[in-house]
């Protein structure tokens, strides 16, 4: 069973740090592409940041850029999201999600259609 799982969400104040993990099951294969979506009440969902499982490359959204960094270590099959300076727009569910590239050759991580899911974790950053 494909399964996703997410831990490390929690409450900050303005300008804290939360390190997210992604946690797959064995049916994610090391290849796969691994994003970051969050979902904040009466906002549309956002692409927060991915990671290449082909070559580590990396998208973030010009919202985190320079503050949130993502990294995978495939022995413990996990994706973690380091969010620093955090704001209270930051606030929000985190979702973490597994795209397969294998019929999308070329694409960067952020092209891709994800369709593997966790529960999501929640993020709240109070000002």
């Amino acid at each position: 069973q494909i399964q996703l799982v997410e831990t490390g969400g929690g409450l900050v104040h303005d300008g804290g740090s939360l390190r997210l993990s992604c946690v797959a099951s064995e049916f994610i294969e090391d290849y796969y592409a691994v994003s970051w979506v969050r979902q904040a009440p009466q906002k549309e969902r956002e692409g927060v940041s991915c990671i290449s499982g082909s070559d580590g490359s990396t998208y973030y959204a010009d919202s985190v850029k320079g503050r949130f960094t993502i990294t995978r270590d495939n022995a413990k099959r996990t994706v973690y999201l380091q969010m620093n300076s955090l704001k209270p727009e930051d606030s929000g569910t985190y979702y973490c999600s597994a795209a397969d590239p294998t019929y999308s050759a070329g694409s960067a991580c952020n092209e891709l259609k994800y369709d593997y899911w966790g529960q999501g974790t929640q993020v709240t950053v109070s000002s």
